[in-house]
């Protein structure tokens, strides 16, 4: 057993079953390996094994279609920097049939077995496909526009990357890999959110196409992908058929074809939309609260490694949990703190939570919001300098909490401002300057 091995990971290298691996061994709990274990793998013989597309066992390896330095490297537990060296590669640049070293060689060639192709047709797993898993420490990232000052995201702290891209029927999968490799080559990891249109989904339909898809761009090298977004409004999901239940059904089938070609992609659940219009749930529409609530109860923590949350309406620091000077001020999405308890009651503690969105308009810099957003006048007396405290002091208290795997901050460059004020979210304020990027290096130490 290797660093980053798992029983789902060695038998798909071997193309043999879990269960196989788990009766040869007699392992007690096919949760439990560790690193040096020596496994008899049924069917193989001769030598201790290493596996045959990746690890840390050394040998050669031959570029297959989808490949990036990023992606082998962490396949192998090595360094981008000592696959370069050990390959006198002076860029990122590799090409289909090329043959790498990869370091701590044992001289055999692997070829990959899987992943060679991003085709529509649904990809059956080849074998169990693992349960969710929460693990790896708190990190910050950054959903982006343009992606145009990877400097100061690195300033500021962010290892993630967070992109948006819209499928629909018949969609190519490919139309990721720009943005994958481009997150990857500036040293970062890809958190994609993958939306539709609520026609495209209605009475069910398309699920699979949708998860075909999804499993796609993780074959692709997706780090994370979120699926679906803000599903509990029509704006996001069929008018009359907001359901829960229906939801875990498309996340169930997306997370079947995405752990099935990439078991190291993170599954986010989609985020719902923060609201408490709706005094309750029906099809057409749900308050977040409830809609989390009836998720769990449909076995949704099966298929999700984090739970997705949204918080973008706040107008006092994350400490404050009283004192919001709207109507229904003690409604737990006005506040940092309740609305992070709400989700953590939900979910039992059983999965982590993943800020997808999280951020604090200001129209500082701006026309008012009065003149130009008049629905979001309720921030016209947050300020830049609100801004930047107020995501520092947010990484820490979800880093410190215990609770999170990861926060995006929304947004870092957006530059539409209008009756959606999204630039008004968003870290790099007119002119270039980003004190929000200074305040979350205080409190990260940056990259």
């Amino acid at each position: 057993v290797q660093p980053g091995d798992t029983l789902y990971r060695i038998a798909l290298k071997f193309g043999v079953t879990m269960d196989a691996i788990i009766r040869a061994n007699n392992l007690k709990n096919a949760n439990f390996i560790y690193i040096g274990q020596r496994l008899v793998i049924p069917g193989v013989s001769g030598g201790s094994s290493g596996g045959s597309t990746g690890g840390t066992t050394g040998g050669t390896y031959i570029v297959k279609r989808g490949d990036t330095l990023y992606g082998i490297s962490r396949r192998n537990g090595i360094t981008v920097d000592a696959l370069k060296a050990a390959n006198g590669l002076r860029t990122n640049i590799i090409f289909v049939g090329q043959r790498l070293v990869i370091p701590g060689s044992s001289g055999t060639t692997t070829t990959p077995s899987t992943g060679g192709t991003t085709s529509p047709t649904a990809v059956p797993p080849s074998a169990p496909v693992p349960a969710p898993s929460s693990s790896g420490g708190f990190e910050l990232g950054g959903q982006v526009a343009a992606f145009s000052r990877p400097d100061l995201m690195k300033f500021a702290g962010m290892a993630w990357v967070k992109q948006q891209i819209r499928w629909a029927p018949g969609a190519d999968p490919n139309s990721a890999k720009g943005m994958i490799d481009g997150a990857h080559g500036q040293g970062f990891k890809i958190l994609i959110s993958i939306l539709g249109t609520p026609s495209a989904i209605s009475g069910g339909a398309n699920y699979a196409s949708y998860a075909t898809f999804a499993g796609g761009v993780a074959a692709l090298g997706a780090d994370a992908i979120e699926v679906w977004n803000e599903m509990n409004i029509d704006r996001e999901w069929p008018a009359g058929q907001i359901s829960a239940s229906s939801y875990v059904s498309l996340l169930r089938q997306a997370y079947t074809q995405i752990k099935s070609r990439n078991a190291g992609t993170m599954v986010i659940s989609g985020a719902p939309a923060p609201t408490g219009f709706f005094g309750g749930c029906s099809g057409v529409g749900c308050d977040d609260a409830q809609y989390i609530q009836q998720m769990v109860a449909a076995g949704g923590l099966s298929y999700a490694d984090c739970v997705g949350l949204h918080y973008n309406e706040g107008i006092l620091p994350p400490s404050a949990r009283s004192g919001d000077p709207r109507g229904n001020p003690l409604h737990y999405t006005r506040y940092y703190g309740t609305m992070s308890d709400t989700y953590w009651s939900a979910i039992g503690g059983k999965r982590k939570m993943c800020f997808t969105e999280i951020g604090y308009l200001t129209d500082e810099g701006y026309p008012s919001l009065e003149s130009t957003a008049p629905g979001f006048v309720w921030a016209t007396d947050v300020t830049v300098a609100n801004q930047a405290q107020w995501l520092a002091d947010a990484y820490t208290m979800s880093r410190d909490s215990g609770r999170f795997r990861m926060m995006i901050v929304f947004n870092v460059d957006f530059t539409q401002y209008g009756a959606d004020p999204q630039a008004g979210y968003a870290i790099i304020r007119p002119g270039g300057s980003c004190p929000a990027c200074d305040s979350l290096h205080n409190v990260t130490g940056g990259r």
